[in-house]
Parts: structure tokens; C-alpha cells; sequence
């Protein structure tokens, strides 16, 4: 939403996640977005507690491939104690941006929904590629931040 900024929570609110293990699997498609979201989202989960070394960033192609990378990491052998999903896609002039949203969403909304690990939706869906700068650290914080606080209060519960 325009009118909330993504970055702003309160820290009483957060629990911390010493010894947890996260992956952030993240869309290579619109890097400058998705590389702002990954890092809004590391630099949380380190100030909560999670260590640098049991932070894995997965890249995959785009944000069609985070369905699959992210049920990858949860079938692993170890899979994590969560997942961030972070992408961005941003309206075109075809429908492939219904598509495309839709599947994702869905997908990675079925995984959450088996209960096995977290998988947290950090997806940019707009309009523009202003609209995804503005919510990647710009004017309405970043949705990378976002998905750190959720996936911590997730692995609490």
C-alpha cells in the first residue's frame, strides 16, 4: 500500500533467532530490486540473532522459478528453519504478469500451507518499476524487511 511503510515494525515485537537456519531464495530477474530486498532482509535477520553463515541466498531465474526453488530447500535433506521467497515483477503490456503473480502466489502460499517450514511471500507485484523501487528501500521501506520480521515471528511460533 502507498500509505504503509514496509521497513517500519515494532522491535519489541521481533523475536530473536539465534541458531535458526534461513534461505532467501531470490529472483535473478530485476536485480536492482531483488539484490535491495535480499539485503533489506539479511541485515534484519542478523540484527534478530541469525548468523551470517546460517543465511543460504539461493538465486534462481525469476520469480516462477521461487515455487520451485523454494520446494527444493524444503524437501532438502536440511531444510531450513524458513524460507523467504523474494521477487519482483512488474506489470508489462500482456497478460503475463496476471499469470506469472497468480502462480506464484498460489504456489508458494500451497507450500506454507503444508506447514513443514515457513515460506514467506517477500513478491513485488506493481505496476512500474518505480513502484518496486519505492518498496526496495525506497519511500515505502522494503519488503525484504518485511519478510525477515515475518519469517522471525514465524520460527517462534
Amino acid at each position: 500500500m502507498a500509505t504503509t511503510n514496509l521497513s517500519i515494525y515494532n522491535p519489541e515485537d521481533v523475536p530473536t533467532a539465534t541458531g535458526k537456519r534461513v534461505a532467501l531464495v531470490v529472483s535473478e530477474w530485476n536485480p536492482a530490486v531483488t539484490d535491495a530486498l535480499m539485503q533489506g532482509a539479511h541485515d534484519t535477520l542478523v540484527k534478530y540473532g541469525v548468523a551470517e553463515k546460517d543465511i543460504k541466498v539461493h538465486r534462481v531465474s525469476g520469480s516462477f522459478e521461487l515455487i520451485y526453488g523454494s520446494a527444493r530447500l524444503m524437501e532438502s535433506p536440511t531444510p531450513p528453519d524458513c524460507i523467504i521467497a523474494l521477487g519482483c515483477i512488474v506489470r508489462g503490456e500482456t497478460p503475463h504478469f496476471d499469470y506469472i503473480s497468480e502462480a506464484v502466489s498460489v504456489n508458494l502460499g500451497a507450500l506454507n500451507a503444508r506447514g513443514e517450514v515457513p515460506v514467506v511471500f517477500g513478491v513485488l507485484t506493481t505496476d512500474t518499476m518505480e513502484q518496486a523501487t519505492e518498496r526496495a528501500g525506497g519511500i515505502h521501506g522494503n519488503k525484504g524487511v518485511e519478510g525477515a520480521v515475518t519469517a522471525l515471528k514465524l520460527m517462534a511460533l
